[in-house]
């Protein structure tokens, strides 16, 4: 299991999507989720609709730039897919978007950017399955998935980012148990990346 943060390992809630979460999460061995808009025309890092504090997102990308970490961007805005693939084209940086609208996730597949579809419990036909790079598996009302989802997507060639039950306000440690010696290209995305490692240690 590889081990991801979310928007930055954060150690207060001020922290997430900022320089100090994303230098940490580097320093740590871990790749990170974020989100990412635009802004007078530029790509910023931000959840929510951007303002003139918001981290530039070349400032995000030299941090990850060689390290071989990878970053899921969360995409918060349509029109971003070319200055996307702009951005990345000049970084050594793994990297897939996800959570596109309907028609934008069209673009990027016809792009050949690599973006993963979502397979929730109120999302249970992923999109464009057989152009995605990859599954993000989500579990807003329960923890419904369990390790034969997983494995159906691994055996159909998809890398998977379980998204970590403690993003929507539950205890994490069930799951962990129950997916802790998974094998294949398997990813957790979580706001607790030091003890999910502690969870996963072999």
């Amino acid at each position: 299991m590889k081990i991801i943060s979310h928007r930055g390992w954060w150690r207060a809630a001020s922290e997430k999507n900022t320089s100090v979460a994303f230098g940490r999460t580097v320093a740590g061995g871990y790749g990170t989720e974020t989100d990412v808009r635009d802004l007078m025309g530029r790509l910023v890092v931000s959840h929510d609709p951007a303002g003139a504090d918001a981290l530039p997102w070349e400032d995000l990308l030299a941090l990850f730039d060689g390290t071989g970490l990878p970053l899921a961007v969360n995409v918060k805005a349509d029109g971003l897919s070319g200055l996307l693939a702009a951005a990345f084209a000049e970084r050594a940086i793994p990297w897939f978007a996800f959570d596109m609208s309907g028609p934008e996730t069209v673009r990027y597949a016809a792009a050949g950017l690599p973006f993963y579809t979502r397979h929730s419990d109120v999302e249970p036909e992923p999109i464009l399955y057989d152009q995605a790079a990859g599954v993000w598996l989500d579990a807003f009302r329960g923890d419904w998935f369990d390790r034969d989802v997983i494995a159906r997507h691994g055996e159909a060639g998809k890398a998977v980012c379980v998204v970590s039950p403690e993003l929507h306000g539950r205890d994490p440690r069930p799951v962990w148990e129950r997916l802790s010696d998974l094998s294949g290209d398997v990813t957790l995305c979580t706001d607790r990346p030091d003890d999910a490692s502690r969870a996963f240690r072999p």
